[in-house]
């Protein structure tokens, strides 16, 4: 992976008096997959749509595929996919019907090589004649993919592309998303999934506007400088009452029949543990730090709340 693909440094954007970007600076290498993380109304949507060349930011300086973000936003929408989080074609139209309008948009020629070709690339070909509104959220999802990346763009930026569809065309979607990448196409692809954001090279998170950690997964949940504990037995509720009110324990989540016990301090931490499994006759064993546990810290770091 060589060169980049998004240099943003300073980036704002307004709405009003409400700041939906907020001094954002981020790189995106060529050839990579970057989640984009962050709660609903953090500002991905808005940074995503800036990236595009759809809305020009009130401040900070930028380029996507060397084009600048401020002059050139025409050009970046010829070179890049643009995936809304909801599905955006015409339910009206068929399969092809849908394919055929988004080629001749671009002017692309001849119209049904390129239409034969996304289809195949999708397995749509079957479903060509059906109309897009009858199409279950996962074939919806595939469609859009495919209008996305018929003009063979070199940056796909998907919003939560995956919302609402079943694990099995999740699973179906990322692999897709991992073969465009080999053919060295870049793609941003915000998300909430932490699943999801563990299938990327590198993850940016996003929070009140503001980025609160970029990097490798390894490298965030590292940053984040949390150990973590696993507790287990029958009285899991108690333990959990009890650990509450302990020095040392920053988090408390429950999965399943098991606890995961976060903190800062492994030692302080350990020694909390310790004292509730004894009490409560339940079990504790070091675990690893998930990276939910460190977004949730890094948000505590940055405020936890709105500029």
């Amino acid at each position: 992976m060589t060169g980049t693909a998004i240099e943003v440094e300073g980036l704002v954007k307004r709405f009003g008096e409400r700041v939906a970007v907020d001094n954002v600076s981020m790189h995106i290498r060529s050839g990579e997959i970057s989640g984009f993380l962050g709660p609903n109304g953090s500002g991905k949507t808005t940074m995503i749509r800036v990236m595009c060349g759809l809305l020009k930011p009130d401040a900070g300086r930028g380029t996507v595929l060397g084009y600048d973000l401020q002059r050139d936003g025409a050009r970046i929408r010829r070179e890049i996919g643009y995936m809304t989080q909801h599905f955006s074609l015409y339910k009206d139209l068929t399969v092809a019907e849908n394919l055929t309008f988004v080629a001749g948009l671009y002017g692309l020629h001849p119209l049904h090589r390129h239409v034969t070709e996304a289809m195949a690339e999708f397995g749509l070909t079957a479903r060509r004649d059906q109309l897009a509104g009858t199409l279950s959220g996962g074939w919806q999802q595939r469609l859009s993919l495919a209008a996305c990346i018929i003009h063979r763009p070199r940056l796909l930026l998907l919003d939560e592309p995956t919302a609402g569809v079943d694990p099995k065309a999740r699973r179906e979607f990322w692999q897709e998303i991992h073969a465009m990448t080999e053919r060295g196409i870049t793609v941003l692809v915000a998300t909430h999934f932490m699943d999801e954001a563990e299938r990327c090279h590198r993850v940016h998170y996003i929070s009140f506007g503001r980025l609160v950690a970029s990097g490798t997964v390894q490298e965030v949940i590292d940053r984040a400088g949390l150990s973590t504990f696993l507790v287990e037995g029958e009285k899991i509720a108690e333990a959990e009452h009890l650990l509450t009110a302990m020095a040392g324990v920053d988090q408390i989540a429950a999965f399943g029949d098991a606890l995961h016990v976060v903190g800062r301090d492994e030692a302080v931490l350990r020694q909390a543990v310790e004292q509730v499994t004894a009490a409560t006759g339940t079990r504790m064993s070091p675990t690893e730090t998930s990276l939910e546990d460190a977004f949730i810290r890094l948000i505590g770091e940055a405020g936890g709340g709105p500029p």
